[in-house]
């Protein structure tokens, strides 16, 4: 089997686009402060395991379940809805309980990272390319989690306490557009 540079390119950057880690970095940030830190190095694993466990069994789990991809994508956007609105109201929707154990398996792992989007898109690659490429996409995009995880202070240095409200609010507003658009392309399958 020959290896295909093109392919690992493509899935790795699909994924980089669907995690958005550097849109996520203001989110990040204020879950930080709420919850007296994040746990990188087991947000990054814990994430990573459920993106690879999805890729290997995420279908028949799910059917385990009686759930189909639809019903876990609207679950997901629900959630990260919430979280838009939390950072373009500023109103505190999901309640600081100062322990960055529970913090950082929902929702830094899940939804965040490894959220409904990004394990429908590693599904749906399935149809397309070889599941090693897809494995070391994973991969790629979890060092780089890690790293931004990792950095948080430094970029919260960098871009001050004014640009870090600017940010936020930006992307509360994308945050806000993609659980919408997450909602609205799953929740009209349930009418048919």
């Amino acid at each position: 089997m020959s290896f295909h540079v093109d392919q690992l390119l493509t899935i790795t950057f699909t994924l980089f686009a669907v995690i958005d880690i550097v849109g996520s970095i203001p989110l990040l940030i204020s879950l930080k402060e709420k919850m007296g830190g994040i746990r990188s190095t087991q947000a990054t694993l814990i994430s990573g395991i459920l993106m690879i466990a999805f890729l290997f069994v995420g279908q028949p789990f799910l059917n385990i379940l009686g759930l189909d991809i639809r019903s876990f994508a609207v679950g997901g956007s629900v959630v990260i809805f919430l979280l838009g609105l939390e950072m373009v109201l500023g109103h505190e929707i999901f309640k600081g309980d100062q322990d960055a154990k529970s913090g950082t398996v929902v929702p830094i792992a899940f939804p965040i990272i490894a959220g409904s989007g990004t394990l429908t898109t590693i599904m749906s690659l399935k149809a397309n390319f070889d599941q090693w490429y897809i494995l070391a996409g994973i991969i790629i995009n979890l060092v780089v989690v890690y790293i931004v995880l990792k950095s948080l202070k430094l970029i919260e240095k960098v871009l001050g306490q004014a640009g870090l409200l600017a940010v936020r609010k930006f992307f509360g507003v994308i945050l806000l557009a993609i659980a919408v658009k997450i909602f609205s392309t799953n929740i009209a399958a349930f009418g048919k």
